[in-house]
């Protein structure tokens, strides 16, 4: 326990259980790690080390007196700068957006207080969360802790960096295209997109009809019991699902003996995959096959959904941008400010067209999980790109390089759930993602612990 800062949240909880640590002492651990390893990644928009303390004193005090909150009292966390983080503004990455602090915390991030978490404070975000390379007006370019020549991916590139860093076990990540997976897989940790509405948002962003806030972390068990705790119903999300059963999560460790798990090469069009990708996910077939599930490769008969997706981003981010006072618009990231301006204004005839080819996916992708218990298939195209490349059509990066293996789950609204799978020859993390049914956040989960436990994978980068 030389580093506690690194230690995962079920360890954590064991030892201040028995009193082997104090959640001062690892929120201490977490700020020196911040503090000696921020000026090479920028991961950190701000840290609030007084309130931090604060919180794991009041944690100390309960754990001391045999009275914790929950499992991850005391134990530190961190807070995507798109959300909402009571007495700190919300700047989303943007010299554009207002400097006042906010006065009510998120709806993730209330539920992760009242379970006793100590946030550190917020990580970096692309601005508004429209791209995945890691960087943004405001703040600058983060970077990735195996190689700080690479991206962590965006747009939850603190969280991501964060999390490989061992900036504390627990971070809050959101995803529109697949925010929460790209920065996972190249930062070699764990990252849920949850079922649409699992865990409750508010205020929505520009992406409201596809974006969820889940869990990114180290491990497997500790998604779970961050999930666990964020996913409280609250009334300000018009879409937020009722609290799930207590204990929905409790059987990640389960036999998968029998489920049948589809190893999907093609998702409407032919997604590009280098070979370490795919020999990644052949390593994770192998690894539920030798765990009891039936394996098959099978494609589900769906839409290509590049086109979709791409009018549903650019045209979201046409309508941010067009909210922003003229004489403004220069702050903007260049790129940002380019796609906007190429989107193409949409007829109400045109957007109905849209969202009825994105339930034909959702239904196409429903239609294939009837068979199948959940489907196998890469995050992203390749390993993290160098941080500093130059960015000239989004439009083609996001299906070629970033997001061709994501955006579909989100048009669909199902869970999703990246899973580190080890390192490459250039170093650099390799991960699978595993999707299954709508609803069925748990068994994505499961089988995501499967395959962590047969490859057991570094998660935290070697600083």
């Amino acid at each position: 326990m030389s580093d506690t800062a690194t230690l995962s949240a079920t360890t954590l909880a064991r030892a201040y259980a028995r009193r082997d640590l104090s959640p001062v002492e690892v929120a201490e651990a977490a700020l020196s790690r911040i503090a000696r390893l921020e000026p090479t990644l920028n991961a950190m928009v701000l840290v609030d080390a007084e309130g931090a303390l604060r919180a794991a004193r009041e944690a100390e005090n309960r754990w001391f007196a045999g009275r914790p909150l929950s499992p991850l009292d005391g134990v530190p966390a961190t807070v995507k700068d798109l959300m909402d983080l009571a007495g700190f503004p919300t700047r989303r990455g943007s010299r554009v957006t207002d400097p006042r602090p906010a006065s009510h915390d998120a709806p993730a991030v209330a539920a992760l207080k009242a379970a006793g978490c100590v946030i550190l404070g917020k990580t970096t975000t692309t601005e508004f969360g429209w791209k995945s390379p890691g960087d943004c007006p405001l703040n600058g370019t983060t970077r990735n802790p195996w190689d700080a020549r690479c991206t962590p991916g965006g747009s939850s590139s603190g969280a991501g960096a964060a999390a490989a860093a061992g900036y504390g076990p627990l971070h809050i990540g959101t995803d529109a295209g697949g925010s929460i997976r790209i920065p996972a897989a190249w930062c070699g940790i764990v990252g849920v997109k949850p079922t649409f509405g699992r865990v409750p948002q508010w205020p929505l962003g520009a992406f409201a009809q596809v974006a969820v806030a889940g869990p990114m972390t180290r491990s497997v068990a500790d998604a779970a019991l961050m999930l666990a705790a964020m996913s409280r119903h609250d009334w300000r999300d018009p879409f937020a699902l009722p609290d799930p059963p207590r204990g929905w999560l409790d059987d990640i460790d389960a036999p998968i003996e029998g489920l049948r798990v589809a190893l999907v090469r093609r998702l409407g069009f032919d997604p590009p995959a280098e070979a370490s990708q795919w020999a990644a996910v052949e390593r994770a077939a192998e690894a539920l096959g030798e765990a009891g599930a039936i394996i098959e490769e099978a494609d589900p008969v769906i839409p290509d959904a590049r086109a979709v997706f791409v009018q549903v981003w650019a045209n979201a981010l046409a309508r941010l941008v067009a909210s922003i006072p003229p004489e403004r618009r220069d702050l903007l990231d260049p790129a940002l400010l380019a796609l906007a301006e190429r989107a193409p204004p949409m007829s109400a005839g045109e957007y109905l067209s849209v969202q009825a080819a994105a339930i034909e996916i959702a239904h196409g992708l429903a239609a294939f999980l009837r068979r199948y218990d959940a489907l196998l298939c890469p995050v992203v195209p390749g390993p993290a790109p160098r941080a500093d490349e130059p960015l000239e059509r989004p439009e083609e990066e996001l299906w070629q390089r970033w997001a061709p293996w994501t955006f579909a789950f989100n048009l669909s609204r199902q869970p999703a759930v990246a899973v580190p799978a080890g390192l490459g020859e250039d170093g650099l993390p390799r991960a699978v993602q595993i999707v299954a049914p709508l609803y069925e956040d748990a068994r994505a989960l499961r089988l995501a612990r499967t395959i962590e436990a047969a490859l057991a994978p570094a998660t935290l980068a070697p600083l």
